[in-house]
């Protein structure tokens, strides 16, 4: 059997632009099986995992102990790249990394990966401030495989994807392991199994719920609700838990990469609301839904887009979503250092213009706003190039993003 090359990846390139502009450690984060190993390996002179018994007896020993293995005293022409896999599962990482950087930060590029926790790294504190660059990694996307590279800009022209690989990634998700195989068994085995590692062994190490067995019948009442709002009485009351609960377990659930919260914006919306968010899975592959599976594929694909542009330092980005009393509605509304810039509603193949998007854009003053469509072929029109609302294929939108 002839082995496939590895696939390219956008994130192979930004790790390779930190090494060759940054002196700081890069931390990558993302959910489980997203490839970030198998990235960090490439670049990697030394690897050490947490998950191996021999490396880990060497990381409790301490900085010196861990320099001393990689015999870091012996000068090279080019610093070597070490690679700590898994290390948010040692207690003392923080200390950890904070002594290993500061006394062999000049003869080492550190690299280090976690995946139970997107924000974990963020909550470090003091200890690593301004030592680290943080890189959330996200699965495939129409704009990573057609640009696996740094953009010097927010932006790319719009370029089509062959209908194939578009075809695939809507129907196996984006995960590095589905995608390359574009086998329909070897996806559903692969989804139980990355369900039952979330829901059961990550849920119990890396989070204080001891009740796994209702946890998990709120991931399956979850599976059913991607592009939906939550409302969280409802929740608690299917659950037969206290609302705070239900809230604690879907932010739960959310920092374990089942799935995303996108909250409502309500700065410059008049009686706009301020409460219920919405809820999209990570894994779109797996929604039976058109609709919502329409909408959640262009949720990760905006969320991956904001999230990069952030850590790339091309501005502040979040990703929240429009609705007033009076039930008027926009999917999406990308915010730009703390003011609406891009307003999408999502369809699946409607491309009749929602007078929602219009009634959005004259109360928030976003530039630009899109009405998506899944089904409707490329077009190499840039949308950016409009400032009222607009109707845009998909596959053309997302190619310009990340």
């Amino acid at each position: 059997m002839v082995e496939m090359p590895p696939l390219p990846r956008l994130y192979d390139a930004l790790l390779e632009d930190h090494l060759r502009r940054h002196h700081q450690m890069a931390l990558l984060t993302g959910p489980r099986q997203v490839g970030k190993t198998t990235t960090c390996r490439r670049h990697a002179t030394a690897y050490l995992s947490w998950d191996d018994p021999d490396h880990r007896r060497v990381i409790v020993r301490g900085p010196g102990a861990v320099a001393a293995h990689l015999r870091l005293e012996i000068s090279t022409k080019k610093k070597p790249v070490v690679v700590f896999d898994e290390l948010h599962k040692h207690r003392k990482w923080r200390d950890f990394l904070k002594g290993f950087f500061d006394v062999h930060g000049d003869a080492a590029h550190i690299l280090v990966t976690g995946s139970s926790r997107l924000d974990v790294f963020r909550r470090a504190g003091d200890s690593l401030t301004g030592r680290y660059f943080l890189y959330r990694m996200h699965p495939l996307s129409v704009g990573e495989l057609l640009h696996p590279a740094v953009p010097g800009d927010l932006l790319r022209p719009p370029a089509p994807l062959p209908e194939r690989e578009f075809a695939a990634l809507l129907e196996h998700g984006g995960f590095p392991t589905p995608f390359v195989k574009r086998d329909r068994r070897t996806t559903l085995v692969w989804r139980r199994q990355r369900r039952e590692l979330l829901l059961r062994s990550d849920a119990r190490d890396f989070t204080d719920i001891a009740d796994i067995a209702r946890l998990e019948v709120l991931g399956d009442i979850l599976a059913g609700r991607s592009a939906t709002q939550l409302v969280f009485s409802h929740l608690s009351t299917d659950l037969g838990v206290s609302i705070d609960t239900a809230r604690r377990w879907v932010d739960a659930l959310s920092s374990l990469h089942f799935g995303f919260l996108v909250r409502p914006w309500s700065h410059s919306v008049a009686r706009s609301l301020r409460k219920e968010p919405k809820w999209y899975l990570r894994d779109w592959s797996g929604i039976d839904d058109p609709g919502a599976r329409a909408e959640t594929f262009v949720a990760a694909h905006l969320l991956k887009s904001v999230e990069g542009w952030t850590d790339l330092g091309l501005g502040t980005f979040e990703l929240r979503y429009l609705r007033d009393k009076e039930k008027r509605e926009v999917d999406f509304a990308v915010i730009r250092d703390r003011k609406p810039w891009l307003l999408v509603e999502v369809k699946k193949s409607d491309t009749a213009l929602s007078p929602h998007l219009r009634h959005f854009q004259e109360r928030t003053g976003a530039p630009h706003a899109l009405q998506v469509v899944l089904d409707a072929p490329f077009s190499p029109a840039d949308p950016f190039e409009r400032k009222g609302p607009v109707v845009v294929p998909a596959r053309t939108l997302l190619s310009q993003l990340l």
